[in-house]
């Protein structure tokens, strides 16, 4: 019958769509409480749970599956189209998120679920079993490798997270009414007509939900953020979004505070200032590794001695990013466009391994934090072997760590991995108002002692011979708290761990 290969085109898009819902659950709750690995780990497992109990339940339904079916379809259209929307939403307003969260991916995993059991139910007089089993399970893979594909690498870069989810919603509403008439014979004449109209009215909500997507998104971002955004947009890496207030201009990734133009310049100047210090040279090349705003570079380029500045981002959207506001090129003051600076938009642990650029005099590290597998590979024993390669034998590094303060044993971490890799270190902080206490490492390939003050003739606002001195005095409450701190490696990854117990207490 011809309704057979099209049933199991339905078997893909289902698929695809529980799939999708799944992720975008997780990217979500990675968005809004920045903490990735635990968040992906429970949804995966919860939504997986949820599927066995619903496969477990559709031993239940005993009649009208074609009509049970079309209305679950519905029904995971519905919820799964606007969960990502509603999440955004009431992270803002409730302070039971989590329990939001994990209920909405068990019920779509439990009519996820549902949907598959019942396919094979209503197959079942039209193939073999051993047929039956094989197509079906086989194409529901199918489907999850499709999602898997789609989501990263077109999906959330081009629609977003809001419309992706709509989207997908549109497609199971689409699935509910083909399935009225591949099922029409099994479906009660006098049904069909109220589960189109069902079907026709979900698919007009989601479809209107479409469009106004972008409204839904700033109506969310709106309630997350304190200030006006005057910028969002999502990259395949990240959401970025910048926003302006009493306070200046500041920029957010994936949720989390980068810096505010107000006391940015405390942070940049303790990032690039110490290393040029302790640089016994003359400092000529110099590599960037993140920091795709710009601020670093500027910090860099008011030393005259410098010939080049290579800057390596991830993200070119972010590289671009003080093109597209004006505001943002002159707090850099324009340094991205400085003919001595190359940008090259690349994973720094895949360019240090596989380009040669050369040696460098200095090297900043100025990475987000740690919070996942992803970034936490750049804080690794191997990244730092990689970079020692790319180093001249007395040059100086300076790695921003997180704070010592809110995360000492993430701090600490990477101060020790720095040490495991061959480097000699000197850990320091400073106090930046928007953000706390934060904390870096100096570091060389040979023994050296603790710079005295900045360089000469150089502009600066915040740091001077007596507050320099100060930065590499830890109080006894950032002091290294045990010898059992672990090395962050590969096989490990010691140092995720640690980052999101310690700023789990703060959410």
């Amino acid at each position: 019958m011809k309704r057979v290969p099209l049933l199991f085109i339905n078997v893909v898009i289902i698929a695809t769509c529980g799939l999708i819902y799944e992720l975008l659950a997780a990217t979500v709750s990675s968005y809004v409480l920045g903490d990735s690995v635990t968040q992906f780990s429970l949804i995966i497992g919860i939504y997986l749970f949820a599927m066995g109990v619903g496969s477990w339940l559709s031993g239940f339904l005993e009649t009208e599956l074609a009509e049970k079916f079309v209305d679950i379809e519905l029904a995971v259209a519905i919820i799964g189209g606007f969960s990502a929307p509603l999440l955004f939403l009431t992270f803002a307003t409730v302070t039971y998120f989590s329990a939001i969260l994990y209920s909405m991916v068990f019920v779509i995993g439990v009519l996820v679920g549902l949907e598959i059991p019942l396919l094979m139910r209503i197959l079942k007089d039209e193939l073999d079993f051993k047929d039956l089993v094989s197509r079906v399970l086989a194409l529901d893979y199918v489907g999850a490798l499709l999602a898997a594909l789609m989501f990263p690498i077109f999906l959330v870069p081009r629609l977003g997270l809001n419309r992706t989810s709509l989207l997908f919603g549109m497609l199971n509403a689409a699935v509910g009414l083909w399935g009225t008439w591949l099922l029409e014979p099994l479906i009660k004449t006098r049904r069909l007509t109220v589960l189109r109209i069902k079907g026709f009215i979900v698919l007009v909500l989601l479809t209107i939900g479409f469009i106004k997507a972008d409204s839904l998104t700033t109506l969310a971002e709106d309630a997350l953020f304190p200030d006006q955004i005057i910028y969002a947009k999502s990259s395949p890496y990240q959401r970025i979004v910048v926003t302006r207030g009493k306070l200046g201009h500041s920029l957010f990734l994936n949720g989390n505070l980068q810096f505010t133009s107000f006391d940015e310049y405390r942070y940049h100047e303790a990032l690039v200032h110490p290393a040029f210090a302790a640089f016994d040279g003359t400092p000529r090349r110099i590599l960037v590794l993140g920091g795709g705003d710009g601020l670093a570079v500027r910090e860099i380029l008011k030393y005259p001695t410098v010939e080049s500045v290579t800057l390596v981002d991830l993200d070119p959207m972010m590289t671009r990013l003080s093109s597209e506001l004006p505001a943002l090129a002159e707090l850099s003051r324009h340094a991205l466009d400085d003919p001595r600076v190359s940008v090259i938009n690349a994973d720094a642990f895949v360019w240090l391994d596989k380009v040669d650029a050369g040696l460098f005099d200095i090297a900043i590290a100025d990475f987000p934090d740690p919070n996942n597998f992803a970034l936490g590979k750049l804080y690794s024993t191997r990244f730092y072997h990689l970079l020692r390669a790319r180093l001249q034998p007395e040059a100086a590094v300076v790695i921003q760590c997180t704070s010592p303060f809110y995360a000492r044993n993430s701090f600490w971490s990477i101060i020790k991995t720095l040490e495991a890799s061959g480097f000699h270190v000197k850990p320091f902080q400073t106090a930046v108002p928007s953000f706390g206490v934060w904390g870096y490492a100096l570091a060389r390939l040979e023994p050296f002692d603790v710079p005295e003050r900045p360089v000469d003739g150089i502009e600066l606002r915040y740091l001077n011979d007596h507050s320099f001195a100060g930065l590499f005095e830890l109080p006894s409450d950032m002091t290294l708290p045990s010898d059992d701190i672990e090395i962050n490696r590969l096989d490990n990854q010691a140092l995720v761990r640690y980052y999101e117990e310690e700023w789990r207490r703060f959410e």
